[in-house]
């Protein structure tokens, strides 16, 4: 069976043995410079390959960071709530505190 490549599944990953690009029909004529070596669209298509290989690299990259700082709010949150539990408790044992006082002058 011989097909063409695909963008997911090319025939070849080397760029010098791809097919070159050609001309979009509906591009304005003169759009583009007409002198285009081989070897700059080579380059070109190789670094957008290399790109494209990053993307799922950039992505995991970009996703771990929100989850460590997802994971960071979670715990900047659990210790707020933690502090002011003990502040309302150190609030409970003053107020004791006081009248255990009061009710000491008081006698």
């Amino acid at each position: 069976m011989n097909t063409a490549g695909t963008i997911d599944r090319p025939l070849t990953y080397d760029p010098t043995k791809q097919a070159p690009m050609k001309p979009s029909t509906h591009e304005p004529a003169g759009s583009a410079p007409e002198d285009v070596t081989t070897s700059g669209a080579n380059d070109s298509r190789q670094n957008r390959t290399r790109e494209m290989q990053l993307i799922p690299e950039a992505l995991a990259r970009a996703h771990m960071q929100e989850r460590l700082q997802e994971a960071e709010r979670e715990r900047r949150a659990v210790r707020l709530v933690t502090a002011r539990r003990m502040q309302r408790r150190a609030e409970r044992a003053s107020m004791r505190a006081r009248r255990a006082l009061a009710m000491a002058v008081m006698q």
